[in-house]
């Protein structure tokens, strides 16, 4: 069974992954859209959306941060005994990165998508 702290981290993870596509709604959401079978020329319609673009980030960038602190911090003392102490989080660790990753390309995609048309 996971650590709250670890179920927390995974919580925060996923919403900071929502929120990355949000915030990337001119050139990544209507792709996501799209692989997944949702079309429509309404799609034009999801630039209403670019004013909350900068909500997206913060939001993004401090559920990463939590999840990251939640992550990365030093394990709190306990008993050599106590089972909870041996457990280790380097699986969410390597999850945490790899969505960092995601969400940095994510977030970079619409300065750089210029340059492809």
């Amino acid at each position: 069974m996971q650590a709250p702290s670890e179920r927390s981290a995974g919580k925060l993870i996923a919403v900071a992954t929502l929120a990355a596509i949000l915030a990337s709604t001119c050139c990544v959401l209507p792709l996501v859209l799209v692989l997944v079978g949702i079309t429509g020329a309404w799609m034009v319609h999801l630039t209403a959306l670019k004013p909350l673009t900068p909500f997206a980030i913060a939001l993004t960038l401090g559920a990463l941060g939590w999840a990251g602190w939640l992550l990365f911090r030093p394990a709190a003392a306990c008993s050599v005994d106590d089972p909870a102490c041996a457990t280790t989080r380097p699986a969410m660790r390597k999850l945490f990165l790899g969505c960092a990753v995601f969400i940095a390309l994510l977030l970079g995609f619409p300065l750089i998508a210029p340059l492809f048309y």
